[in-house]
């Protein structure tokens, strides 16, 4: 199985062999169920739909607890399908996969939404300097976007002028991340660096490719 679905809880850090601090995110990562095989013959591709964290059944649609029921488990709040599998490491239909899939010290990708920013200005946004200096009269213009282009011609703004605007709220995927220690009992993993995303944020970790 090529990843599992999981949850941001939080960062820590650990020491190493060597004495250097590590700064680490906490992600619990399954256990996942096995709710749908898909198949290139029956669904045009193959891949394998997972689902992950309790849900209430009353909050539930009719539809997925009958999905959820073929599968004999709970309803679960997220769903996700994975299509890159490594040789002979198919799952079955109703089966469960926990952290077990994982090594300690393997490379993994860990995409999420990233925290949302609310309208911001070019400064945070874009990363803009701004004018820098509050002498010679500009007293209001430290973080202006300053000039948007050419007057008489074109006229008009051109698309892709980098504005203030809504920031984050999208989905990032960190690439290449080391997996420092996994905690199969309570399926933790810890991994080097950090994920996109608030602290109990869902997450979609995959086997680096």
């Amino acid at each position: 199985m090529s990843g599992l679905i999981g949850k941001k809880i939080g960062m820590t850090s650990i020491f190493d062999a060597a004495g250097k601090n590590i700064p680490c995110t906490v992600i619990q990562a399954g256990p996942c169920v096995v709710t749908q095989v898909k198949t290139k013959e029956k669904d045009g591709y193959d891949a394998i739909q997972l689902a992950f964290d309790e849900k209430k059944e009353k909050n539930t649609s009719n539809a997925l607890k009958g999905h959820f029921n073929k599968a004999k488990t709970t309803p679960k709040r997220v769903i996700q399908e994975f299509t890159r599998f490594e040789e002979g490491s198919r799952k079955s239909f109703g089966e469960v996969i926990d952290v077990n899939v994982f090594i300690e010290g393997e490379y993994i990708d860990v995409s999420g939404i990233s925290k949302g920013k609310g309208f911001q200005g070019v400064v945070k946004r874009h990363g803009f300097a701004g004018v820098g200096d509050s002498t010679h009269g500009q007293h209001n213009r430290l973080r202006a976007p300053g000039s948007l282009g050419a007057s008489s011609w074109p006229s008009r703004v051109m698309k892709g002028m980098r504005m203030a605007g809504r920031t984050g709220g999208r989905k990032v995927k960190m690439i290449n991340l080391q997996i420092v220690k996994i905690f199969p009992e309570k399926n933790v993993v810890l991994v080097k660096g950090s994920v996109p995303g608030h602290n109990g944020s869902y997450l979609k970790v995959e086997r680096w490719s």
